[in-house]
């Protein structure tokens, strides 16, 4: 199959139109990029044969005859490394599963398969198998289970070194090990994400430290969302590791999470401002505006929680551009970025949500440029100390920065009066 550029486009927007996509993706998916973007859902398996290594449920079998050239990889000319290496039974029985599971599979396999790392860990031993095949190699992890070795996720790379590999594996039922193997190249290891208290993401990394071709390391138990990340240096998205043994955090019962509501506004003033309607351009946030805000490695899910994009005018004549971030189980951050004509857009200010109170956004814009509130559904209105209440419309409004109260009327017609400041 030859993919275009429209193809994958097309690709990419169906999948992630929920997302913020970080810049050049594309060219990134068409020219092979060796690392995976994901934020809240895997999204390159659809374009799989447009990239050097995929996982896949079985291996994926790019175009060519069976009898093209095998591609070299240097994991098959390095000799078995590990505590486990020496370890003839062991090493049986992980070659056994290793041909048991590519025979299922089907894959134009050439030659012997190599052991490249066999050892042990708290979760039990564990290995890492590389195979000559007709488009390049073959590898894999292969975990321990009561019933013998298990082969997990197979990658077919078509190149000759380790680019595009992903040297990374949670094991354990509790997914708590986490074994990096070494390819000779700096990996650092971020244990948790932590958030500052402007709502801006914070995460620690340490070198991680291999020994025999591999470092063992405990990290908290990942069986509902992943907290580690790894990264090889530069650490950045594109240098970005993915680790096998993900997908059951990721996709519960081997299904995509259906996508969060998206709730888009347009505020009264904000087209001679935009110079169109920006809900009907669906203008997206440049991703560069949220970077301190987004998880720089890391990969994530989300509890369904509504997407909230607001687009607006300040009183000085900025244009205002409301966005919403949300990790797993963690709260919605609600995110204002302000920009003059012609210049990019500034994350100003930011805040968390609870979507479940009357009115779940309170957002102050800086320099007296007035308070960001929304109500879906609800009628709003608000007031400055003791006087009038004004009409505000419905669903999300930008009130002067004098306000003191905002009354939302739901939808079942109940009332309630929030302060602005509490």
């Amino acid at each position: 199959m030859t993919m275009n550029d429209s193809d994958v486009r097309g690709i990419l927007h169906r999948a992630t139109d929920d997302l913020v996509s970080p810049p050049g993706l594309l060219a990134e998916v068409r020219r092979g990029g060796r690392r995976r973007v994901v934020r809240r859902r895997t999204v390159l398996a659809a374009v799989c044969a447009a990239v050097v290594a995929v996982p896949v449920a079985g291996v994926l079998d790019l175009p060519g005859g069976a009898g093209e050239a095998t591609v070299a990889s240097p994991l098959l000319d390095q000799p078995t490394r590990g505590d486990l290496a020496t370890d003839e039974g062991y090493l049986r029985q992980v070659l056994q599963a290793w041909q048991r599971r590519i025979k299922e599979v089907e894959d134009q396999t050439r030659g012997e398969p190599h052991v490249v790392w066999a050892g042990g860990t708290p979760a039990g031993p564990a290995a890492y198998v590389a195979h000559p095949t007709a488009h390049g190699t073959t590898v894999g992890f292969v975990e321990y289970t009561a019933g013998g070795p298990r082969v997990r996720t197979l990658t077919q790379a078509t190149g000759t070194g380790t680019d595009g590999l992903e040297p990374a594996a949670l094991l354990g039922p509790q997914r708590d090990v986490l074994l990096v193997l070494d390819f000779g190249q700096p990996v650092e290891l971020s244990p948790q994400l932590l958030y500052k208290p402007d709502g801006k993401v914070e995460r620690t990394f340490e070198p991680v430290v291999f020994r025999d071709g591999a470092a063992v390391l405990s990290v908290p138990p990942q069986r509902t969302k992943l907290t580690v990340a790894l990264s090889r240096t530069p650490i950045d998205r594109q240098n970005m590791i993915h680790i096998d043994g993900t997908r059951e955090i990721l996709f519960p019962d081997d299904k995509d999470r259906p996508a969060p509501p998206v709730l888009r506004h347009t505020l009264p003033g904000a087209e001679g401002t935009w110079g169109t309607d920006p809900a009907v351009q669906q203008v997206g946030t440049p991703t560069e505006a949220l970077a301190e805000y987004i998880d720089p490695v890391g990969s994530h899910t989300h509890n369904g929680s509504p997407r909230l994009v607001v687009y607006g005018a300040t009183p000085d004549g900025r244009r205002l551009l409301v966005e919403t971030l949300q990790y797993d189980d963690d709260p919605s951050r609600v995110i204002a970025l302000l920009a003059r004509k012609y210049l990019p857009f500034e994350a100003v200010a930011s805040t968390t949500t609870d979507w479940s109170a009357p009115l779940p956004v309170r957002l102050r814009l800086p320099d007296d440029q007035g308070v960001l509130v929304a109500a879906e559904g609800s009628a709003l209105s608000y007031r400055v100390g003791d006087g009038q209440w004004q009409d505000a419309g419905r669903d999300a409004a930008l009130l002067p920065a004098t306000a003191t109260d905002v009354r939302v009327t739901d939808s079942n017609g109940t009332t309630t009066t929030v302060s602005v400041a509490s």
